[in-house]
């Protein structure tokens, strides 16, 4: 176990970005990206030449356009949105412990992190993958990842993952507070929770036994499908609602962002609009609430693709709901899935862990106001 005064690692991982909007870095993210087995769990060979002959060729120079839309003076907002919440979470913490962000793909790579960590002598690692909902192909690669860098290493540190969070009360009131600011002005008729889309088959290999149907099974969150992504991307959706006041009739789950021919799960969001447009619906509400940080699927996909759509459908309202990026209540989140997998960390008897975050956070604000 950690004495008091070892060093703690915490790594935060997100999905990636290229370097640069430009085609060659884009191709290269691509082919990091799909040829990893559980993005495309093809065999080898197979998906080789699927990501390298046919996809990346074909799609880097359409995604760089994309790309070059989403890029600020700072870059891709992913990396520095991360890199902010880096910053401020390694301020709310302290100097205990060591807060790092690596990428699944591309840079700053968990390798090189990893190394950072190590060099810092850390007693333990807690890793956080920035997937609020698990699924083999996001929070699943960066644990295999980890776990194949350190199983080399000649002293492994303990290692805790936070392997999901879809219901953490931080997280939902982060959305919450989000999404409030747009409610408070506007009566809409409907919201769409959005979350990227797995394939049909990946469901289905993650399934207890023949449990998971893909349907009505998602309706009810309980341990034998805590770890079925749509399950907790419904878990989600209804949490958040009941927080927002938003009654079952009013919302719709839906999932965006498939690729190939395979059955991915559904409904999908662009036929999800259309259905809304087509009932009358005129003023929608849109969140994705599987992405923490601005994104192509989000700021382009939900945010512009999506309500271009629905006005040529015939509606007039379509929002899309800012994400978490650096706002302050995202921040207690993880400082408080940071502080539960910490043996060592424990508080004061009079006050909870939410209760201390939440007063250290209000004043580490108010100071940066003075």
């Amino acid at each position: 176990m950690n004495k008091p005064h070892d060093k703690v690692g915490v790594l935060l991982v997100n999905l990636g970005t290229p370097n640069s909007p430009k085609t060659g870095d884009v191709r290269r993210y691509l082919r990091e990206f799909l040829m990893d087995k559980r993005v495309v769990d093809y065999p080898l060979i197979p998906r080789w030449m699927l990501v390298n002959l046919i996809i990346a060729p074909f799609r880097a120079p359409k995604s760089a356009k994309e790309y070059k839309k989403l890029w600020e003076d700072r870059g891709s907002p992913l990396k520095f949105y991360g890199e902010d919440v880096t910053q401020l979470l390694q301020d709310s913490l302290g100097s205990r412990y060591v807060v790092k962000l690596a990428m699944r793909y591309q840079q700053p790579s968990i390798k090189n992190v990893l190394k950072e960590l190590q060099e810092e002598m850390v007693s333990s690692i807690i890793c956080i993958p920035l997937f609020p909902q698990y699924a083999s192909a996001t929070s699943g690669s960066v644990i295999d990842k980890v776990m194949e860098l350190t199983r080399n290493w000649q002293v492994i540190p303990e290692i805790k993952f936070v392997s999901q969070f879809p219901d953490h009360p931080l997280f939902i009131e982060a959305h919450a507070e989000r999404a409030r600011k747009l409610l408070d002005k506007q009566d809409y008729d409907h919201v769409v929770f959005s979350y990227h889309g797995v394939p049909v088959s990946q469901i289905k290999k993650a399934s207890y036994g023949d449990y998971c149907q893909v349907g009505s099974c998602c309706n009810k969150y309980h341990k034998k499908n805590r770890y079925c992504y749509r399950a907790q991307c419904y878990q989600t959706s209804r949490v958040l609602a009941d927080k927002l006041g938003i009654p079952e009739e009013k919302y719709t789950v839906s999932f965006q962002s498939r690729l190939g021919p395979v059955p991915w799960i559904k409904p999908y969001t662009d036929q999800v609009l259309e259905e809304l447009a087509n009932e009358g619906k005129k003023k929608v509400l849109a969140l994705s609430p599987a992405f923490v940080a601005d994104c192509l699927e989000t700021t382009l996909e939900v945010g512009e693709e999506y309500k271009e759509d629905f006005l040529e459908a015939g509606g007039e309202v379509w929002d899309l709901v800012d994400s978490l990026n650096d706002h302050p209540t995202w921040i207690a989140c993880l400082k408080d899935l940071v502080q539960q997998n910490d043996p060592t960390y424990s508080l004061p008897e009079e006050k909870s862990s939410l209760e201390q975050t939440s007063d250290e956070l209000n004043g580490s604000i108010n100071r940066q106001k003075l």
